[in-house]
């Protein structure tokens, strides 16, 4: 997935994606991928209290931890990017797993907190970068129809490895230190190797079962009645050399597409995510402290997250199998944006809860509505840009999302303390959504009415947005179509060139028994013949 193909120096031909199969193993890859990726830095937190106590910092010193987790992971998106179309999915995967694994391994004989910054921070936020974008191409890759009910049951695994990682980390962290925590999970982190194992390319082996199909086909049809199969076998390795070297000067595959930015779908949706990453997260991140100023005892307080997590699990499958219904597919922007306005509202609404059951409410409809923007906002960039695109513009979306990570939830941060009341952040983080929500519906809304009105485009193979299946199908069509067209004219100039011999030789027949004729006679039914076969000619080409 994602290379140039070394010989021929072309593109690979678009395969079918399968829906199932293998597929379902490069769905499990990426739901362990997608647990680490976003519950990983999350999870870490556990141990910030003993880091304290040993380098001598404070809470803000040891947070920015995660935060470089954070920033690598989505700020090194181009990166990712240039390095699956440079070598493909599989080798950057086993690279970032190892890079992931090493660097919590290290951090577990840091002696400071610049170098846990380095080696937590850093490395292992890289390694989970290069493992976090490649699984979701591969994903795209496997699946077409499937593809909404894949990514949502892939984003499922963030929730479900948030609930599983911060208990284990207490659990560490209370046996053998902050120390041995972090050489555990970095043993845990190495099966981000084992699911980038499983992520086969699958175009190689489809390829290949297609180019056999091909050569036997050629060669049926090349053998005369009664010839011998070793000149169709040297005939149909010639044709081979000679595709070869017709398809040698094109060139291979760019490292970062910047073309997408001609796509006005893919514009809308990139500033709409940028408004959107503003205000998203900043309602989990300030939940807990919030519930404890309004007086709620810390232990319900963390349990609200929980909540959140716990609906989370299941909302993602659930909308993921809506996304996918038939006449709802064709319009998952919407629903995309229905998902964000819920989400606004539900932060806008909640920003005056006093109460514990006002926050559990508030966790339940968030919970819903975070899950709903997590199963889809992937979906809709896929069908955007289609997959062979899809590598160049995640990288790209996730480095404009970098710049909001930095900027909404430090702002929030720096106005709460500046006034003390989270009331208006959470109106602010609301309205945030609520806009991103209303600007990709109207957007969206205006571009498609622009396109009914004016005729659309040829279809080129270098466009995107299409699906894979429509893709390969339109392809192999063509290819059916243009054999078909080779073979008629000749089989029809045959049939006319030897109905001609057959009346000339009736008309000399005819000439010799009566002999008052000479061979003039001959020569005009033959020539009125040949134009009878030029016609005949025509008409089949036609």
């Amino acid at each position: 997935m994602g290379r140039a193909d070394p010989e021929e120096g072309q593109l690979p031909a678009p395969v079918k994606p399968p829906d199932g199969g293998w597929g379902w193993i490069v769905l499990f890859g990426c739901f362990v991928i997608t647990g680490f990726s976003y519950a990983f830095p999350k999870a870490v937190s556990v141990y910030f209290k003993e880091l304290m106590k040993d380098f001598h910092v404070g809470y803000s010193d040891t947070a920015w931890i995660s935060s470089i987790m954070l920033a690598m992971l989505y700020g090194t998106g181009p990166v990712c990017s240039i390095m699956v179309n440079q070598f493909g999915c599989r080798p950057v995967m086993l690279i970032g797993g190892l890079l992931a694994s090493s660097g919590m391994i290290l951090a577990s004989f840091t002696t400071n907190i610049i170098e846990l910054y380095l080696t937590a921070g850093v490395l292992t936020g890289l390694g989970m970068a290069l493992n976090f974008q490649p699984s979701l191409i591969m994903l795209g890759t496997y699946f077409d129809k499937r593809r909404p009910l894949a990514n949502g049951l892939a984003a499922a695994g963030s929730p479900v490895f948030l609930s599983s990682l911060s208990p284990l980390g207490q659990v560490l962290l209370e046996k053998f230190g902050w120390r041995g925590g972090f050489l555990i999970m970095g043993g845990l982190l190495l099966n981000c190797c084992t699911c980038g194992a499983v992520m086969r390319p699958l175009d190689m082996g489809m390829k290949r079962k297609m180019e056999k199909t091909q050569d036997k086909y050629e060669a049926k049809e090349m053998l005369p009645i009664g010839g011998k199969s070793e000149e169709g076998i040297s005939t149909t390795d010639g044709t081979k050399k000679a595709k070869k070297a017709k398809k040698k000067p094109k060139k291979g595959k760019k490292l970062l597409d910047f073309s997408i930015f001609s796509n006005r779908g893919f514009i809308i949706y990139t500033i709409s995510k940028f408004i959107l990453v503003l205000g998203l997260f900043v309602p989990p991140i300030l939940l807990v402290n919030y519930a404890k100023d309004t007086g709620v005892p810390d232990t319900e307080a963390a349990f609200l997250l929980s909540i959140i997590g716990f609906i989370d699990i299941f909302a993602r499958p659930a909308c993921g199998m809506v996304a996918g219904l038939k006449w709802v597919r064709p319009h998952v922007a919407y629903l995309f944006s229905f998902a964000m306005l819920f989400n606004g509202l539900t932060d806008i609404c909640s920003a005056r809860a006093s109460n514990y059951t006002g926050l559990v409410i508030f966790c339940v409809f968030f919970g819903i509505s975070y899950g709903m923007v997590g199963a889809l906002q992937f979906e809709v960039l896929m069908a955007i840009v289609g997959s062979q695109k899809f590598s160049s513009a995640i990288g790209l979306v996730l480095l404009i999302e970098a710049f909001a990570v930095l900027i909404g939830p430090p702002s929030a941060g720096r106005l709460v303390d500046a006034l003390k009341n989270y009331e208006v952040i959470f109106y602010l983080a609301g309205s945030e959504v609520v806009l991103s929500a209303v600007f990709l519906a109207m957007a969206t809304y205006c571009c498609l009415n622009r396109e009914k009105k004016t005729p659309p485009p040829e279809k080129t193979p270098s466009a995107g947005g299409g699906s894979d299946t429509e893709e390969a199908e339109s392809d192999v069509q063509e290819g059916e179509e243009h054999s078909s067209d080779n073979h008629q004219p000749a089989r029809s100039t045959d049939n006319a060139v030897v109905a001609a011999s057959e009346e000339a030789n009736h008309v000399e027949d005819e000439q010799s028994g009566e002999g008052g004729r000479g061979p003039e006679g001959g020569r005009e039914v033959l020539a009125q013949a040949g134009c009878n076969a030029d016609q005949t000619v025509e008409r089949d080409s036609f």
